[in-house]
């Protein structure tokens, strides 16, 4: 009698049984939710992605010890996706003369790496996937980053469980140059410095030694002898006084963070539980401004995230919050008379998604009516401009562009028109 087959999964895999599986699309729900209130649209593609894919600007640790990668029968190399960027940028590259820039895009896919199984990493996971495509560093980075606090925060989560660490890839570029590092030692540099969270500081202090006799971090640190690198650590501490100024106060600057995806061009950061029976980091993202250009075409600017399912779910256990779940697409596109209005209406936003209104807030320097038109593409049934008149008179005048009626409103009355759903 042959050998009966295991009914084990494969190593460092799960099975989703149905009461598992409902857990697991209850967390995604609340995502959704969340993400449907600030405008996110959700995509999906294929796992298999051409090899070269990832080749191109993916982590090298990543590339050479941690893809799935075969040869199909056609003899070509093909890769399960271990991460979700690089479809992103191919994504937009193929249609980018089609789409609504900025594009607001999410996913939820399943993603594959071949590496040691541990708490919070296993060989394949569900990778929550959040990008603002087409916009500049600036608001959009502010944008992300109070996303990415606010998708903890509809679980339940306080400030004082998370943190957020930023740094920016342009600050350490800079001091990467002051050191006098160029080229490949640059890279080995930042690769390093990925690790550093691993290493002791006497382990990171001798790899450092064997690659430059200055310490970038100490140039950081005292960045006074350094223009360029002062310039950099100033845009960051105002992006952290513009975030605290917005009701996230969690947010410290932390020159060690760097992300080990050779794509990111500017921002990136971290979010850490701070609870000591998990400390560890989270999720993180950044800004990568060049890898839609990969494939032709100018550079489209991009910025955003990756939240693991085991990580979060590990988070939600520790901090003990429930899982709930709802869902909605955008209700109202608030338009900007002019870029200075942005900050306004993102404030004005806020108190209409605590209210559970689902905004998108314009973050371009179009027209108010290519803004309209551009909310009519994106399928946004109402429309309301919000600048300084607005604020003044405490009115202003809400479109149905289905059938282009008008009408003067309130603000205070806004809030329950949208609960009323029209």
């Amino acid at each position: 009698m042959a050998d009966k087959l295991s009914t084990d999964p494969y190593k460092g895999v799960r099975d989703f049984y149905p009461t598992d599986w409902a857990r697991m699309q209850a967390m995604f729900a609340r995502l959704r939710q969340t993400l449907a209130l600030w405008g996110y649209e959700e995509y999906n593609a294929s796992p298999l992605e051409r090899a070269e894919l990832y080749e191109a600007k993916t982590s090298e640790e990543i590339v050479n010890e941690q893809t799935y990668t075969f040869t199909d029968r056609g003899d070509r190399r093909v890769t399960l996706r271990p991460e979700m960027t690089p479809t992103l940028a191919r994504m937009i590259a193929a249609k980018r003369r089609e789409l609504p820039l900025p594009a607001r895009w999410f996913s939820i896919p399943n993603v594959f790496r071949y590496e040691r199984p541990q708490k919070g990493r296993l060989r394949e996971h569900y990778q929550l996937n959040v990008d603002l495509v087409g916009a500049p560093a600036g608001e959009a980075d502010l944008e992300i980053i109070m996303l990415a606090a606010e998708l903890l925060k509809a679980f339940g989560a306080k400030e004082s469980d998370f943190i957020i660490r930023i740094n920016s890839r342009i600050l350490l570029d800079a001091a990467c140059a002051a050191a006098e590092l160029k080229g490949e030692s640059v890279k080995r540099y930042l690769h390093l410095l990925d690790k550093k969270a691993k290493m002791t500081p006497e382990e990171f202090r001798a790899a450092q030694s064997a690659i430059t006799s200055k310490d970038p971090l100490a140039i950081i640190e005292d960045a006074g002898q350094a223009p360029a690198v002062a310039a950099e650590k100033r845009t960051l501490l105002d992006a952290i006084d513009a975030l605290k100024a917005r009701g996230v106060g969690n947010v410290i600057f932390d020159a060690s963070i760097t992300r080990g995806f050779d794509y990111y061009t500017g921002i990136v950061f971290e979010v850490y539980d701070t609870n000591p029976a998990n400390p560890r980091s989270l999720f993180g993202g950044g800004r990568f401004d060049k890898l839609v250009a990969l494939f032709g075409g100018d550079p489209i600017p991009a910025v955003g995230f990756g939240m693991g399912d085991v990580t979060l779910a590990d988070f939600l256990k520790t901090h003990q919050l429930p899982i709930s779940a709802d869902d909605g697409a955008p209700q109202l596109y608030l338009g900007t008379p002019s870029p200075g209005d942005i900050p306004a209406a993102q404030a004005f936003a806020a108190t209409l998604r605590d209210k559970g209104g689902r905004i998108f807030v314009n973050l371009t320097e179009k027209s108010l009516g290519d803004q309209i038109k551009d909310a009519v593409k994106r399928g946004i049934p109402l429309f309301m401009a919000y600048g300084k008149d607005e604020i003044a008179n405490n009115q202003a005048r809400l479109k149905i562009l289905a059938t282009g009626e008008e009408a003067g409103l309130p603000l205070t009355e806004l809030p329950a028109r949208l609960r009323a759903g029209s």
